[in-house]
């Protein structure tokens, strides 16, 4: 296995450096990440628990495993865009991810781009999969389904305490056919 910390030093110097698709494939099984950029300026145990933090967030997402969401976010944990129905803290992702794995059972994460700065991670995952579950009263006819998201992520301590995302919802809902956009 590759050791990135190793890689992390030795980059170090540059104000910004960028860890391409082919460092990656080599580091610890999980969650694909195309691109990574860490601000040379992130101390490098703070990096490590960061990256950490972030990495177990985005395999809880690719998998539904909620050993890895405990292991990511702290007991504060707090969504700063919370949809509505969704409850505060810990078991809102929980519940989340449940509920769209009932609706889309092989749901998977690709995070395209990974940004960390400070206490900050700023992170682009494209979500797939098919709709054979169901969604509220919408039953899936195995449609394909990729939608976007962008997480800002606060990681303290190595835990995420805080998330300001957006999803491209519209996309989502006119995949399972439940809303239409008329041109």
């Amino acid at each position: 296995m590759l050791n990135q910390s190793v890689i992390f030093r030795a980059l170090g110097a540059l104000p910004f450096f960028l860890l391409g698709s082919f460092v990656l494939a080599h580091a610890a099984n999980g969650v694909k990440i195309d691109e990574l950029v860490i601000a040379a300026s992130v101390p490098d145990a703070q990096r490590d628990a960061t990256v950490k933090a972030a990495r177990a967030f985005y395999d809880f997402w690719n998998t539904g495993d909620e050993t890895l969401l405990k292991q990511a976010i702290a007991e504060n944990f707090t969504d700063d865009s919370l949809p509505s129905g969704r409850l505060q803290g810990p078991e809102g992702p929980a519940l989340a991810s449940r509920q769209f794995r009932a609706a889309i059972p092989d749901l998977t994460v690709e995070v395209k781009k990974m940004i960390v700065a400070s206490d900050y991670v700023t992170v682009h995952v494209v979500f797939t999969g098919h709709f054979t579950g169901r969604l509220g009263e919408t039953l899936g006819k195995g449609q394909a389904v990729t939608f976007v998201a962008t997480d800002l992520l606060k990681v303290e301590n190595g835990r995420i305490t805080d998330n300001l995302h957006i999803e491209d919802n519209q996309t989502l809902l006119q995949k399972i056919d439940v809303a239409r956009v008329s041109s």
